[in-house]
């Protein structure tokens, strides 16, 4: 399948007169600009003299965790195909950056590989929103443009020997639009955009997996977008925000209760090599008035309560908790002021100047204990506290008898959200 892809030209560097799209000739400068390179014995390249190769630029950070598990297939690839391919990884990250990396233990192992740094002028000729983005050009015109999945040994194959290829063309969707929201909509002279909502089961390769916010002028957020996630992941986000404006309580996976058949359909199915195969993943864009910010996470819910197969609510439930107490009227807690910090649950794990609610907050978050810590200390001051680690349930009460502090198990009527499956 092929679609046509417009890429503009922005950079003085790269000024063209018209747009590149697929089958276009890359411009002159493209062949003579020099890139700045780490890991590689010289400062800079240019890629005249790659004209005749099949060349392909692979647009990565070091922060994202798809590129790298990308890296051993893209040196593993230029080894193979050799002069006939070049394979150009390309960051916009500065050298230091990327110089920390490939001095790693991880970075280490690609001592074939180098990758230009501080780039803009390739950003700007073949603009993408994510990466990592696979820049195909063949006998010196754009051939393609693609995610990392599609670049495998059979694929270059195919385009080397003219074969039809079976590629997929990525047209990299910007996040600033609703999703799939029509162009037509942009003719639209005396039309005002009062509520949307988009909401599909599966992969879209065209854009990453994340999110963003719909702001008014005033920053309230008056809608969402989430892109290749799973229903847990927006159940999340939702039950987050809510628990915020309803319990005024850190949310976590704690505060949830699932009580479906099949608890394995809310979570992407994860494949050997670490990626997902896109079954259990959705798409998904709520966007109300913005005089209505403020019921924003209410109606999401109501309204993939409509469609997802799930039945989501927020109700009390008795669960079994670890109730935080005092066990004297001695003050062992007050702080002595001074610069805030909060290291839970690292070792060791310090409150200095902060409130008792952050340590509940981050037990309750941050360590492999199922209970749910809850605190009916009614202390409101900030505290210093400081114990060895965290550790499990008995080192942690013995340590915190030192504030006179307890931890007593017993079951409280809480807020939980709930998901349910649908009843036909």
């Amino acid at each position: 399948m092929s679609f046509a892809f417009i890429i503009v030209a922005a950079t003085a560097s790269f000024a063209q007169n018209k747009s590149l799209k697929i089958g276009d000739s890359l411009p002159e400068s493209f062949w003579s600009t020099p890139l700045k390179t780490v890991n590689h014995p010289q400062k800079t390249i240019n890629l005249s003299e790659d004209k005749n190769k099949l060349i392909l630029i692979d647009f990565w950070s070091t922060w994202c965790s798809a590129c790298l598990m990308s890296l051993p297939k893209i040196e593993a690839l230029q080894q193979k195909f050799g002069d006939k391919v070049k394979i150009l990884p390309v960051s916009s990250q500065d050298k230091a950056a990327l110089e920390k990396y490939f001095s790693s233990s991880n970075g280490k192992k690609y001592k074939s590989m180098m990758s230009t740094y501080e780039d803009k002028k390739l950003h700007d000729l073949f603009p993408h929103a994510g990466v990592p983005f696979i820049i195909w050009i063949k006998d010196g015109k754009l051939f393609n443009t693609t995610d990392a999945v599609q670049l495998t040994e059979q694929t270059i194959n195919e385009v080397l020997s003219g074969d039809k290829s079976s590629l997929q063309t990525i047209i990299q969707m910007d996040r600033a639009r609703p999703l799939m929201l029509s162009e037509d909509y942009d003719r639209q002279k005396n039309v005002q955009l009062l509520n949307y909502s988009f909401f599909a089961k599966g992969q879209i390769p065209d854009i990453g997996a994340g999110g963003t916010y719909r702001k008014t002028t005033s920053g309230k957020i008056h809608g969402r977008q989430f892109t290749n996630l799973s229903l847990w992941d927006m159940y999340y986000a939702i039950g987050y925000e809510l628990f915020k404006q309803q319990d005024k309580t850190s949310f976590t996976e704690k505060r949830m209760i699932i009580e479906v058949k099949k608890p394995e359909q809310l979570l992407p199915i994860e494949k050997a090599d670490g990626s997902n195969d896109g079954t259990h993943l959705y798409n998904y864009e709520f966007i109300i008035p913005e005089q209505k910010y403020d019921s924003l996470y209410n109606y999401m819910l109501e309204d993939l309560n409509r469609y997802s197969g799930y039945t989501v609510t927020l109700e009390k439930r008795p669960v079994q908790c670890l109730v935080l107490v005092r066990t004297s009227t001695k003050d062992k807690l007050a702080t002595k002021g001074g610069e805030k910090r909060s290291t839970f649950p690292q070792t060791p794990s310090i409150l200095k100047n902060v409130p008792l609610k952050n340590m509940v907050n981050m037990l309750n978050g941050e360590i492999p204990i199922k209970e749910l810590f809850i605190d009916e200390t009614g202390y409101t001051g900030n505290v210093d506290l400081e114990i060895s680690g965290v550790k499990d349930i008995t080192t942690l009460k013995k340590e915190l008898q030192r504030y006179d502090l307890d931890l007593i198990p017993q079951e409280r009527q809480v807020l939980m959200m709930v998901i349910k499956d649908q009843r036909n």
